[in-house]
């Protein structure tokens, strides 16, 4: 069974992966209205705010089901039912795009591995919204999503993110912005510029930039609205001196290692080009055998 919507076919047994608005509800595109009115099912995070949405879009409300990161996996069953009858499927997030740093990535990959199309109706994500106007470079960019709380994970996602050379997106929650921004500033170095994006689209929307030293001085907790933070790229390493790299050489053949091992160590390590690290354990070498 066939609908068109948009003068585009809707086959039965497919899966729409169904971008919602962040915060403006007129950012609901017309074509995510019309899947959504055509849909014999939502999937969704809390069925309260989709039923709020779809009533604002002027939608009459078709079954909905919940999926969130609890339930994701038991509502897989239902919903392979549904198409598997070929019925159609609608998955929509709280707010955003479904999948990125909210519940998704499980039912989408379930679906495709029963065998359904899954096709995506883009649209709002805070993500890339906080990526455009964060003034960093945004060629290349990494999503973080939440940092762990504490401990151990914790400090090593900071310390990823402190050499990491791509631009750097995280959500973070209003209650622990201020504590993560200072842990930010201590691990990435104060002078490491940023952007911090709240209330993206609403009423309060505000979008501060400038060192993470500077914007954790700023913040105190709870702020409004959910967060997103952009962390501009790592600087390039200074390149190793030929003494540096001769020093790394011999500490790694007096361990044992043979040269060439060394040389794959030394590279790997120091991040230099193969050759020029070969080329100096070969003068080392020569040395050496005088």
């Amino acid at each position: 069974m066939n609908e068109r919507v948009d003068g585009q076919s809707m086959p039965g047994g497919t899966l729409y992966v169904v971008a919602t608005p962040i915060g403006n509800l007129a950012d609901l595109s017309e074509r995510a209205r019309r899947v959504l009115s055509a849909v014999d099912l939502v999937a969704c995070e809390d069925t309260r705010r989709t039923r709020k949405l779809l009533s604002a879009a002027g939608v009459s409300a078709p079954d909905l089901l919940r999926v969130d990161d609890h339930t994701e996996m038991a509502a897989v069953e239902r919903v392979i039912a549904e198409l598997s009858g070929g019925g159609r499927v609608a998955l929509v997030t709280d707010a955003g795009t479904p999948g990125v740093a909210d519940p998704g990535h499980r039912m989408v990959q379930a679906v495709i591995d029963a065998g359904f199309p899954a096709s995506p109706v883009p649209g709002p994500s805070s993500v890339l919204a906080a990526l455009v106007v964060s003034g960093l470079p945004m060629a290349r960019f990494v999503v973080e999503g939440f940092l762990p709380r504490k401990g151990p994970a914790r400090r090593a996602r900071l310390d990823e993110i402190a050499r990491e050379r791509r631009t750097v997106v995280l959500l973070e929650s209003p209650h622990r912005l201020a504590a993560t921004m200072t842990d930010l500033a201590e691990a990435c170095g104060a002078e490491r510029p940023a952007a911090v994006a709240r209330e993206l689209t609403k009423l309060h929307e505000e979008v501060l930039r400038g060192p993470l030293g500077e914007l954790a001085g700023q913040l105190d907790d709870p702020v409004l609205g959910e967060v997103v933070v952009v962390i501009g790229p790592a600087a390039a390493p200074a390149p190793a001196t030929d003494e540096q790299v001769r020093g790394a050489l011999r500490r790694t053949m007096a361990e044992g290692f043979s040269t060439r091992d060394a040389v794959d160590l030394v590279t790997a390590d120091l991040r230099e080009p193969r050759r020029r690290v070969y080329d100096l354990a070969l003068e080392i070498e020569a040395m050496e055998d005088q």
